[in-house]
Formats: structure tokens, C-alpha cells, sequence
């Protein structure tokens, strides 16, 4: 069995995906911890892993991985069960918009370097991510609607079975929770949420049961 060690943070999304998949895969690793705050994902060791200097990092025998989503593909292509991704060509599309959706529309704008940049400011910070997140969920909302149109019925994000949307739509949930966003305009966001953390893996992948987790 190949010896995978995962260099994260437990309240980044991105490293919240790539434990709530391997937890769905029931693939054993070592958790590394990279503290975001001491800025330890600058530092030359993990730049050598890393490229962009950012987390998570899945190292598989010593061969290092970035970037989420192209993780949550690698362990999909080695590990296919139990799948992430709908078989059919049609329903990896629309499981890969939800993705998009949430990986290139809304997650980038929420990141530390980039609300900092912003402003230093708290209140202008909160308007931004009130503003950013929220439009993104919306449109995360109306993707899903869509596909009910189409007749996908189920509680999680496309359909009966959790697919690589609830993988992203989890962590980005979180998030907004944690930045006070008001949910009450995405119910079937919402559902779908509260559908997926009922299973173990999303339950076992949560920020505050990582071993580096501080004060929400």
C-alpha cells in the first residue's frame, strides 16, 4: 500500500476537500500540519513540495501533489470506489460545474492573502466576503436547481449517492458559517450539507476534529 502524508491546515478549505475525499476512499495517511498563520507555508521545505507555496499537499511514496481538485481526480483514477464522479459523461459534467463553481467562482476570493490585500480593515473585509460568497453560493444554488429540473432528485448535491460537489460544497459551507453568511437564501445548498455531514467521512474530515485545530 502506498504511504500518503497530507500537508494541510485545518481550517482551509482546500485541505478540508482533500481529507473529507480520502475519508470517503477509507485511505489511511499522516497528517502534517502547515500553520498558516506562522506563515510555515512559505518556508523553503514546504515551497519544495508546493510550487504555489499554498496547502493541501498530498505526497504519494515521496511524489508530491497540489492543487485540490486535481488530487480528488488522482485519488478517483487510483482508488475508483467507492466514486466521486457520476460514470455517465453527463453527470461528471454537471459534478464538475458544481466544482467549478465553488473551486474557481467562490473559494479563491475568500482566501487570507486575498482579503488582506483587500483591506486590512474587518468591515471591509466582511463586505467583501458577503458580497463575493454569497453571489457564488447563489449561483451554486441555481446549478443545483437546474439539475432538479433535469430530474437528478436526491439530498446531496447531485443526486442520491455523495459525489466531488459535496466534497467542495462542505468545506465551502464552513466557511461561510464561519464568516457569518446568512444561508437562509440557499436551501438546497443547505440541504445538501446537512445531508452529507449525517456520514462519517465528512464528520471525520471537519476542521475542528484535525489535530492542529485552535479557537473557531
Amino acid at each position: 500500500m502506498a504511504e500518503l502524508v497530507l500537508y494541510n491546515y485545518w481550517r482551509s478549505s482546500s485541505s478540508h476537500r482533500v481529507r473529507i475525499a480520502l475519508a470517503w476512499k477509507k485511505l489511511a495517511y499522516r497528517y502534517v500540519a502547515v500553520n498558516l498563520l506562522a506563515e510555515e507555508q512559505s518556508a523553503e521545505a514546504h515551497r519544495g513540495r508546493s510550487p504555489t507555496g499554498y496547502v493541501p499537499c498530498l505526497t504519494i511514496d515521496g511524489m508530491p501533489y497540489v492543487e485540490s481538485v486535481a488530487i480528488l481526480e488522482l485519488l478517483e483514477e487510483l482508488h475508483p470506489e467507492p466514486a466521486l464522479y457520476p460514470r455517465d459523461p453527463h453527470g461528471r459534467a454537471r459534478v464538475r460545474t458544481l466544482v467549478e463553481i465553488v473551486n474557481s467562482g467562490i473559494q479563491p476570493l475568500q482566501n487570507r492573502n486575498v482579503i488582506l490585500h483587500v483591506s486590512p480593515e474587518s468591515e471591509v473585509q466582511k463586505a467583501w466576503l458577503r458580497h463575493f460568497l454569497g453571489r457564488g453560493l447563489g449561483s451554486l444554488e441555481a446549478a443545483m436547481l437546474a439539475n432538479e429540473r433535469e430530474g437528478v432528485m436526491g439530498p446531496y448535491a447531485y443526486g442520491e449517492m455523495p459525489t466531488a460537489a459535496d466534497v467542495l460544497l462542505v468545506p465551502q459551507v464552513v466557511s461561510a458559517q464561519r464568516f457569518q453568511i446568512d444561508l437562509a437564501a440557499f436551501p438546497r445548498v443547505t440541504r445538501a450539507f446537512e445531508a452529507a455531514m449525517q456520514l462519517d467521512a465528512f464528520q471525520r474530515a471537519a476542521p475542528e476534529r484535525q489535530p492542529d485545530a485552535g479557537p473557531k
